[in-house]
């Protein structure tokens, strides 16, 4: 196994939080430790212990922790006094931001797309999508589907599935119809021909959709995995039936679940994309929303946000890009590792009757019930791996390794998920037989 220091057992003093921050804190009750340090694919806590980080801020740290390249530039960014917060100005960062977006991402895979700064995070990006559509096609109601994840203000949250996140909303979540994600009702069920059924019955009380917002792989709604065959059909039907489709890539993009976009190679092109998370590659909030050229027709300003366009941001998105995309050699390392973790998860499943979902460096373990994935995580965080869970009812333990993990590290991480989930089903198996 892969040699790290074992992580303390020693509770930090978590006095200050407990006065004063609010309850609505969540990770840090799954791991509670007071981390100082972030280098690779470790997180250090300020007691000397180290853990292997298999969460990545939620695929925001795809990159690792404090990149040397990505921290060099802004170092360097900084100390020339660039501008740091510019509303929607140009500035130099911006114009190498776009231009290596362009000439690194959207040539080679012949899109053209506008690009839409908007607020910082991911639920702006939706939201500026979700206006968008609406705007563009006169139209209200948006399709949604079982089990997804949008965000957490008030348009993208109508379209999330998760029944406590909808519960905190406070008001009515109206606009959006939750239609069934692929393989919802079982592998012998067309939900794509489900919904064109109902969108051509004029007595299906389903009306004419602005647009249908899709995630490839939910990432937090249980690592449920869309088909090409399914996503070029709802495309088709969002087309047929003058909608606009939205692929939601905050999570998902990026090289997570293998090309830069999720949906490469599938045969579709999305209207509008969504991004957050990895685009930064640091860690610095940054969101975008692409669009079609034909259907950017916002007036000036009809959409805006203090801090739409973050500067340094744009210098490590830059760095990463360039460090990471400039050849295809990064995608293929990808799709490497992606394998070694569909087969080591795979062996796991196997030996306790579980299963395997999701794609790319984005898959995870059905442990069949939140309380078994719950045990297996807390007992890979006492051996110091920080892992979550994710599915309607936190069921899957989640695999979210920064995609620049040495195999080393990686095996190391995987060995120790599998000794943590033989050791909770030994228990479960002891529990019952008491």
């Amino acid at each position: 196994m892969y040699n790290h220091p074992r992580p303390t057992r020693a509770l930090p003093d978590i006095s200050i939080y407990e006065r004063r921050e609010s309850c609505v804190r969540s990770y840090a009750r799954s791991f509670p430790r007071q981390f100082d340090r972030a280098e690779d694919v470790w997180l250090f806590d300020d007691q000397g212990g180290r853990y292997l980080d298999f969460l990545s801020g939620c695929s925001t740290l795809n990159y690792g922790h404090n990149h040397p390249v990505l921290k060099q530039a802004l170092l360097d960014y900084i100390s020339s006094d660039g501008i740091c917060h510019g509303l929607d100005l140009h500035t130099k960062a911006k114009d190498a931001f776009l231009s290596t977006f362009e000439e690194l991402i959207l040539k080679p895979r012949k899109l053209d797309y506008r690009a839409m700064f908007t607020g910082p995070t991911g639920t702006n990006a939706v939201e500026a999508a979700l206006k968008l559509a609406r705007k563009v096609t006169g139209r209200e109601l948006v399709i949604a589907f079982t089990n997804g994840f949008h965000g957490m203000t008030l348009g993208s949250l109508a379209c999330t599935g998760n029944a406590g996140k909808r519960g905190g909303a406070g008001v009515l979540l109206t606009g959006v119809s939750h239609e069934p994600f692929d393989g919802y009702h079982g592998p012998d069920v067309d939900t794509a021909a489900l919904l064109e059924q109902r969108l051509a019955d004029p007595s299906s009380g389903l009306d004419a959709p602005a647009a249908i917002i899709v995630e490839t792989v939910q990432g937090e709604g249980g690592l449920n995995t869309a088909s090409p065959a399914w996503l070029r059909r709802i495309a088709r039907i969002a087309k047929r039936h003058g909608a606009l489709m939205i692929v939601d890539d905050i999570q998902a993009g990026c090289g997570r679940a293998g090309g830069f976009f999720s949906f490469e190679g599938m045969g579709f092109v999305p209207d509008i994309v969504t991004m957050a998370k990895s685009l930064s590659g640091f860690g610095l909030p940054f969101a975008l929303t692409l669009i079609r050229p034909e259907l950017d027709q916002w007036a000036p300003g009809e959409h805006n946000g203090t801090f739409r366009g973050n500067n340094h941001a744009f210098v490590t998105a830059t760095a990463a890009l360039k460090h990471f995309w400039s050849t295809d050699a990064f995608q293929q390392d990808i799709q490497r590792k992606g394998d070694l973790l569909a087969r080591r998860l795979e062996q796991m499943a196997a030996r306790h009757g579980l299963s395997v979902k999701g794609r790319g460096m984005m898959r995870g373990l059905d442990a069949g019930s939140g309380e078994m994935a719950a045990l297996i995580t807390s007992s890979a965080f006492d051996q110091g791996l920080i892992i979550e869970t994710s599915g309607a009812h936190d069921e899957i333990v989640k695999i979210l390794a920064p995609l620049v993990i040495s195999d080393a590290a990686f095996s190391s991480g995987l060995d120790i998920l599998e000794n943590c989930v033989k050791r909770a089903f030994s228990h479960a198996a002891s529990v019952a037989a008491e």
